[in-house]
């Protein structure tokens, strides 16, 4: 007992390393989703599963978590990591960058998604107004976990929807502080009329805003010295322990000041996201992330009873399947005005539709607070789980919806577009109808010069035909497409697409069905320049050297330089970088 007392946690930590140390290497070669996987696992072994057996059957007990109370500090450590690494993808830069998908798109979905699924809360369950409430704001958010795993696992992270989708799961976790703050408010007693209510949680939200702000501008004093001064010593263990520090420290001053830890460590992680050393954090984070998230969601599927499946089917089935058609009625036109076409906003609609990973969290706390029924708690957040399993599904039904709806598309717009691309032959073929392209087409027609554009943007391409351009929706990689414009034959080719992965393939595609034809490229820089010239581009135009060519001669002429001089110095640099670029590559020693 002596022993026991000492290690009160020992027999559930060996227990939960031994299982992460099968179960991940397992789910990684059957190539199942690691988050649902732990929250099967939770879910099997935890005290609504096997466990409840283990009071009858003695050696179950050392397989099993009998009790939630054992693993309550590990739950918590496990809520405290996950904030902090979502806090350190919350970079401002990055935020900045997609503003418009994040604070346009994204708090669009959460706005309407919360009073939709509020509204249905408070229709179907008659539940009273905070209660509603509360329900719609932790439906609305989705799952960053399951959703970026399954579009890293198809490649699709750095594709247009991949970046749309990762924008509204972006404002969905920033959304987790005022959600937070708010059940903290409802719980501290808000009652009275409406307008009471109202300006009760308004004021402990001001409240608790003036403390996060505080704790953000006195931790970003303290935070940043700290690791400059200790950094320099390149020691991995003292990089740990200021990590750990910074994480359970802010969280304890966010617990001080009334606010809920898990909303300290998301600070913690945002506050280290803006230093010059996220990236070394990251590092250093990496090897536990898996461990970390499978704790959480382990632990999430402890507090999940499945024999409420066989208690309350019917209830349960159309719990999650209200949830995800809501989500999904809301979100796909969101997506849709953001700029996707109609088969990828559906797509995106389906693989946002389930609830997310804050349920967990949130639900909880609205539950100790008293705001929501812990028998209603304990549905929704088997509801939400539920709809985490069926999420690949889902995403598997998106992606043949939106592959079959674009491919329906490219043949309508091929069915109209014959006669015109039949009567465009003999054109220069301009593959990218962004700004270059656009300024390509403008001083080509300037010298009555006919052309024809390619463009992957269905929004654009309709746009430019309505005014009467000869721009065509397709992706100029396709050898069908360019024969049906007798791109052999073309004057030129000219790739315009800021895409480098795009180019390349259009590239290679390109010389592979028209060896002889004189293909034109842009490029980032020289190393893509290089890889484009190696592929077959007759002649490669770097933004960056051309930028700095001809930032060079403007400032040359200023010096006084005769302008001949200053084309011959230009023409030279040109001319030396283009034999670089014809210069076989070095052989490896």
């Amino acid at each position: 007992m002596q022993e026991q007392h000492a290690f009160p946690f020992l027999r559930e930590i060996l227990l939960f390393l031994t299982l992460s140390g099968i179960l991940i290497p397992t789910l990684q070669r059957l190539r199942i989703n690691p988050v649902l996987g732990f929250l099967a696992v939770g879910t099997l072994l935890g005290p609504f599963g096997l466990g409840r057996l283990a009071g009858d059957v003695a050696w179950l007990g050392w397989l099993t978590f009998p009790n939630n109370e054992d693993v309550a500090m590990l739950a918590e450590l496990g809520v405290l990591f996950l904030m902090f690494m979502i806090g350190l993808e919350l970079s401002a830069a990055r935020l900045w960058a997609m503003r418009r998908w994040v604070f346009g798109t994204g708090a669009a979905q959460v706005v309407l998604c919360a009073a939709l699924l509020g509204g249905a809360a408070a229709l179907l369950l008659d539940l009273p107004a905070d209660a509603a409430l509360v329900l719609g704001l932790v439906l609305s958010l989705s799952s960053t976990a399951v959703v970026m795993q399954l579009l890293g696992e198809r490649n699709d992270t750095g594709s247009r929807l991949g970046q749309a989708v990762f924008a509204v799961l972006m404002l969905q976790d920033l959304a987790v502080v005022p959600i937070l703050i708010l059940i903290g408010a409802l719980a501290g007693g808000a009652a009275g009329t409406g307008m009471d209510i109202a300006w009760q949680v308004l004021l402990a939200m001001g409240k608790a805003g003036i403390a996060i702000a505080l704790i953000y501008l006195v931790g970003g004093r303290v935070v940043h010295p700290l690791f400059r001064a200790f950094a320099r010593h390149r020691q991995p263990d003292v990089f740990m322990a200021l990590i750990l520090l910074s994480t359970f420290g802010i969280a304890g001053l966010c617990w001080m000041a009334g606010l809920s830890m898990a909303l300290g460590a998301l600070i913690a992680g945002l506050l280290l996201a803006e230093t010059e050393f996220k990236h070394e954090v990251e590092l250093m984070v990496e090897p536990f992330k898996g461990l970390l998230m499978g704790l959480f969601f382990m632990t999430v599927g402890m507090g999940m009873d499945a024999l409420q499946i066989v208690h309350a089917p019917l209830w349960l089935a159309c719990a999650v399947f209200l949830l995800v058609a809501l989500k999904g009625i809301v979100i796909a036109p969101l997506l849709r005005l953001g700029g996707l076409p109609w088969g990828r906003a559906v797509e995106g609609g389906l693989l946002l539709g389930q609830g997310g990973e804050f349920a967990f969290i949130v639900v909880g706390y609205a539950v100790a607070s008293r705001l929501l029924d812990a028998a209603l708690g304990g549905r929704v957040m088997l509801a939400v789980g539920l709809s985490l399993f069926v999420t690949p599904l889902l995403a598997r039904l998106g992606r043949a919806i939106g592959d079959r709806w674009e491919d329906a598309e490219r043949q309508r717009a091929a069915a109209q577009d014959d006669g015109a691309l039949a009567s465009a032959r003999g054109r220069v073929v301009i593959a990218g109808f962004g700004r270059v392209g656009q300024q390509l087409a403008k001083l080509l027609s300037a010298q009555n010069i006919p052309w024809v554009a390619f463009e992957n943007d269905a929004k654009l391409v309709a746009s430019l035909r309505g005014a009467g351009a000869p721009v065509f929706f397709g992706n100029a990689a396709r050898p069908e497409l360019l024969r049906r414009v007798d791109a052999g034959e073309a004057p030129a080719i000219v790739l315009t697409m800021d895409n480098p992965a795009a180019a390349l393939q259009a590239v290679r595609g390109i010389r592979r069905e028209f060896p002889h034809a004189r293909l034109f490229a842009r490029s980032r820089d020289e190393k893509h320049a290089r890889t484009l010239k190696l592929a077959g581009a007759s002649v490669v135009v770097p933004e960056t050297f051309e930028a700095s060519l001809q930032l060079s001669a403007f400032v040359l002429g200023a010096m006084g330089i005769d302008a001949h001089r200053v084309d011959a110095i230009v023409d030279n640099e040109r001319g030396v970088f283009a034999a670089a670029l014809d210069a076989p590559e070095p052989a490896p020693r």
